[in-house]
Formats: structure tokens, sequence, C-alpha cells
């Protein structure tokens, strides 16, 4: 898993992190609306995105993840998100989906095909048998994504997660390998 494909979708490249994409990274995570459901606070300095980029890059180099900039292909370089797998589970053959995108590219169905091209390749490629999310339940536009992606939400775990200085609940979502329908 160390290595980094470049994937391609109708309009998307999902290509590796490099440190020039801070810039980018830091324009979304200092947005309240993007970390509103996130685990990490609203960014405030660039030095914490360039340190995020460090810690998915470190993970992907270990096995331990995979994380995409995302960009049209009309202009690769300049990232309007990210997304992929975390949480990897070898013995149980599954991992974590995530991601996030620029509020101004809301709405598209960017994310949509992004996701789509990540768990093509989870179970293509990685050969998974499962793909899970947690979401926040009150975040209403994610779960509609991962619905469109053919998850299924099994339930809310309460009190899940300690974010932000709270506890919150957590709603996991799945697609196994056998629901998986390739186009």
């Amino acid at each position: 898993m160390g290595n980094m494909p470049k994937l391609e979708t109708e309009r998307l490249v999902l290509r590796p992190l490099v440190l020039d994409d801070a810039l980018r990274i830091f324009h979304n995570f200092s947005q309240d609306c993007v970390t509103e459901f996130y685990d990490l606070a609203t960014f405030t300095q660039i030095e914490e995105a360039i340190d995020l980029i460090k810690i998915w890059n470190q993970r992907t180099a270990s096995g331990e993840g995979l994380r995409w900039a995302i960009a049209y292909k009309t202009s690769p370089e300049f990232l309007i998100g990210t997304c992929g797998f975390h949480n990897f589970s070898k013995e149980n053959n599954r991992a974590e989906i995530g991601y996030e995108l620029s509020p101004e590219e809301w709405g598209k169905g960017l994310m949509t095909e992004a996701i789509q091209g990540i768990i093509a390749y989870g179970f293509e490629t990685l050969k998974l048998h499962r793909i899970e999310a947690f979401i926040d339940p009150l975040n209403h536009a994610s779960r509609a994504l991962l619905h469109k992606n053919g998850m299924q939400t099994e339930g809310i775990l309460r009190d899940y997660f300690f974010e932000k200085e709270r506890f919150v609940d957590a709603e996991m979502l799945s697609i196994l390998k056998s629901e998986y329908q390739v186009d």
C-alpha cells in the first residue's frame, strides 16, 4: 500500500500530495464550514497544512493510509480537496474513507466522482472486502454523497469520538465488495 498511484475520473485527477499543496489545504481547512464535522480544529496557520500533508504522506509511505489530492484534469496542480483511505485493517480486509472539498466546488458532483474512483481502487486494486465511513449524523451532505456511492447506513454509535473538547455520535456507513457494481 505504500505506493501512490494517480487515479483519473471523468473530470478529475487524484494525485499524490506535495508540499506545494499547503496553501490550498490551508484554504480549505481554515474555513469553519469545511472543518465543522471534521476531527481537526479550523486551521489558523499555514504550518498546520504543511504538517497535515507530511502526516498523510508519512501514512502513505508506511502503508497506514492513502490520501490523494483532488484536482481538475485541466489544472492538475491546483488542489480542490483531498480523499483517501485510513484505518486499514489488514486482518479484516477493510479500510475507512475520508475526504474534504473546497466550498467553492460543492454541489458539482465532484466528490461523488472522486469517491467512486477510490471505492473502485479499494475493491479492484487493494482487494478490500469492506469500505466504511464514519460521519457526524448531522452531516446530511456527507450521508447523501456516500449513499450515492452505494454505501449503506449501519447505525449510530453514541458518543463514539471525542472531538473538539466533547463527545460526538458517529454514523457508520459501509459498502461490501459483493455490493460494489462496476458500471
